[in-house]
């Protein structure tokens, strides 16, 4: 199965946020390359919120380019064998910590938002991770910093979308 046919069927089964998912839906249906950042008119993104839930806290990453603290995240690569598969890559990869797992249940948010050309949208599949007891994380190629934050910290350094995929990270717990 394509990376493209595993988004579309991930995205079938997600059953929030019906109208933002249609719209991912419609992209992908119109743009066959709509999973690679070749696609200027915008293509599906991973993520992965970082958490330990036994210490209520998030780790976040401080974006090179964007200069904002962030969940793990970015462009699927031709390797990836799913959307869960690139999460969990970019998310091991931005954090540096090792034996991450993804949060049962799917992705936990969609999030699409404009990006800087030549690219102008990335509909972003948003899923969380947990991180082992006592994760040891590294400043990556593409952070300034990585942190851990308190569950109550995050809406003072990061915006409203990381704040919302933190709230619904924390209801499916």
């Amino acid at each position: 199965m394509s990376l493209h046919d595993d988004a579309v069927l991930v995205l079938k089964s997600y059953e929030d946020q019906e109208e933002l998912r249609q719209a991912y839906l419609d992209h992908l249906a119109a743009h066959p390359d709509g999973m690679w950042k070749s696609c200027h008119s915008g293509h599906v993104t991973a993520s992965a919120l970082v958490i330990d839930p036994e210490g209520g806290r998030v780790l976040l990453t401080l974006h090179k380019k964007l200069r904002m603290w962030l969940q793990m995240g970015g462009h699927c690569e031709p390797g990836d064998a799913s959307l869960e598969a690139a999460a969990l890559r970019e998310a091991t990869e931005e954090s540096g910590v090792a034996g991450l797992t993804l949060l049962p249940g799917g992705p936990v948010r969609l999030d699409r938002h404009p990006i800087p050309p030549p690219c102008h949208c990335h509909f972003d599949v948003q899923y969380a991770v947990l991180a082992p007891p006592d994760a040891v994380h590294a400043i990556s190629d593409e952070s300034l910093d990585v942190r851990w934050f308190a569950y109550d910290e995050v809406a003072d350094v990061a915006d409203e979308s990381v704040v919302r995929l933190l709230e619904a990270t924390r209801a499916r717990l």
